[in-house]
């Protein structure tokens, strides 16, 4: 036992020299769902608190007004569920627009970059140009890369600017190669840029016709969940429906057509949704 007694004592001790003698351990940030959601949709001035805020006010309202109207509180509580959800819908639909903006904006980026440096110009001093010649979706983001530039000196510190601001799969590639071509360097430059454009080009035509193809598909099964739910909102103004759907079993009902509706729904996104591309996070150390 004294044996048992002194080996916890002795490993005690240790740990506790451990720990105060030891380097501390880098704590990464870690970003939420929302927070990268925010970063992928870049609206100006919304933050993840807000978010949050937003769907709580919304869920709210929308409750409350759904109980005022119906007088049934499942309906009232699926109403504040779906009003809850809304802000992350928008920023969903807002995300994805502008992902496709910049997806096809690179490549003409990247055609002007090309000839900058055919005629010439050093990159740091190409990318500078796209401030002011680049696609105009993209002028605000090498307008931050060109003030960091400007400001440190530094290319790949600018680059970690215009990485964190764009928060863009495409852009970490071209981020990527760019960082690839200033350390290698070389007379290739040029041609490496015009294969990266045409990959890109490449891409944004082949993810263009799909979801192009698909977009007829996803509304019709949008409009398939969502039929039954206005007929049952206009159905709720009446007292004999209302009387109806009071009930336990007509709570029962609504939310087990509330589940397979869901369930279904994202099935269909599921089913239907493109590979999404992975970022690529390469920061200067």
């Amino acid at each position: 036992m004294g044996a048992l007694i002194g080996l916890g004592v002795g490993t005690g001790l240790l740990l506790i020299v451990l720990a105060l003698t030891g380097s501390p351990r880098p704590r990464t940030r870690r970003v939420s769902r929302i927070g990268r959601l925010v970063q992928a949709a870049a609206v100006p001035h919304v933050t993840t608190r807000g978010v949050y805020s937003s769907m709580a006010i919304s869920a709210l309202v929308a409750g409350s007004v759904a109980l005022i109207i119906t007088a049934i509180p499942v309906v009232a509580l699926m109403s504040a569920t779906a009003a809850a959800l809304t802000p992350l819908a928008i920023l969903t639909r807002r995300a994805a627009s502008r992902a496709k903006s910049l997806r096809t904006s690179w490549p003409d980026a990247v055609d002007t970059l090309a000839s900058a440096v055919r005629a010439g110009m050093s990159l740091p001093e190409g990318l500078v140009d796209l401030a002011q010649r680049g696609p105009i979706e993209l002028r605000f983001s090498f307008t931050r890369f060109t003030q960091t530039y400007r400001a440190t000196g530094s290319f790949s510190t600018a680059l970690d600017t215009l990485q964190i601001h764009m928060s863009d799969p495409v852009a970490d590639r071209v981020i990527a190669a760019l960082r690839i071509a200033q350390e290698v360097g070389g007379t290739d430059l040029g041609h490496v840029l015009r294969t990266l454009s045409a990959l890109l080009r490449q891409d944004a035509t082949t993810r263009g016709d799909i979801e192009a193809r698909q977009s007829w598909t996803v509304s019709a099964a949008r409009m398939s969940i969502a039929a039954p739910w206005l007929t049952l909102a206009l159905l709720s103004t009446r007292p004999e429906a209302v009387a109806a759907f009071n009930s336990p079993m007509g709570g029962v009902v609504l939310l087990g057509a509330a589940v397979v509706s869901v369930i279904a729904y994202r099935l269909m996104l599921r089913i239907g949704r493109l590979p999404s591309d992975e970022r690529v996070i390469g920061f200067a150390t």
